[in-house]
């Protein structure tokens, strides 16, 4: 019985569906980077046919990189994105140890109390964090956005991580505790290392929603010092006119940092997400 539900034919299927997921999430993508490389007619005229030698162009690179400071921008993301999600694994992943662990009165209404973020947007407290940041003197930084990332990004964090965590087996932590390891060494070196596959899971749910958002940097960090990636695009978008070989060339650039990522966490992402398809 167990082998027939751990059967390959299973697996397979799981990995092919997740493919083909894949190919259908990326063709926006691969039509936003050809374009990219075309010249504004040759962009609404065939906006679907690869880039030739009379549609080949790179006037919207050479417009990102002489109209404000692309290289500014894309380190703010950078550093905003990465900062964040290592509070958000960090953080969440400390909470759903001790959620699943211990056991203590309220230790179900204290999950749902952290898992609540999930049903309630956080864009609408957006008021109340703008005076928030304006009084405590963050407005226009960095650790305004990476403040509001993280709190964001932490609901989902510990709802996924505490239900891997619960899996984890109750024997390895006690024997750790036998021969004389700490909590702390017990939760970074027994326990996280098994629950892999689901941080890479969480990883890419948070940092893609983090490097994508206008809204809050809009927001908390509009000034040119801060501006993040996908505000600094904004520059090439008018009232009247838009320059859509600049706007086409700086989302490229702008995706190649998360399709790093993906790629990085891709094979423990799949795991995560297959681990409970195949059983």
């Amino acid at each position: 019985m167990n082998k027939a539900r751990h059967s390959p034919v299973h697996s397979i299927a799981a990995h092919a569906i997740l493919i083909a997921y894949t190919m259908i999430a990326l063709f926006p993508v691969v039509v936003i980077v050809i374009n990219a490389f075309k010249s504004r007619k040759a962009i609404f005229r065939a906006p679907l046919a690869l880039p030739d030698k009379d549609s080949f162009s790179l006037i919207g690179f050479e417009t990102v990189l002489q109209q404000g400071d692309f290289l500014l921008y894309f380190q703010n993301s950078l550093i905003v994105t990465v900062v964040s999600l290592f509070l958000v694994l960090l953080f969440g992943a400390m909470a759903a140890f001790a959620l699943s662990e211990y056991r203590f009165r309220g230790n179900t209404l204290m999950g749902l109390y952290l898992a609540l973020g999930i049903m309630i947007p956080i864009r609408l407290g957006t008021v109340a964090i703008l005076q928030m940041m304006v009084a405590s003197g963050l407005v226009n930084t960095r650790t305004a956005l990476i403040l509001v990332y993280t709190a964001q990004g932490l609901p989902l964090a510990i709802f996924i991580l505490s239900e891997f965590m619960r899996q984890v087996s109750d024997d390895l932590k006690n024997a750790g505790r036998i021969d004389g390891l700490s909590e702390y060494r017990i939760f970074f070196r027994l326990v996280l290392p098994l629950v892999r596959p689901a941080m890479a899971t969480v990883a890419v749910f948070t940092m893609i929603p983090i490097w994508n958002d206008l809204w809050f940097p809009l927001i908390l960090a509009p000034a040119e010092e801060t501006k993040t990636i996908t505000l600094g695009a904004q520059v090439f978008i008018g009232q009247f006119v838009t320059n859509w070989n600049a706007v086409l060339a700086a989302l490229s650039l702008a995706i190649l940092p998360v399709l790093i990522l993906y790629l990085i966490f891709s094979r423990q992402l799949i795991r995560g997400i297959t681990s409970g398809a195949v059983k």
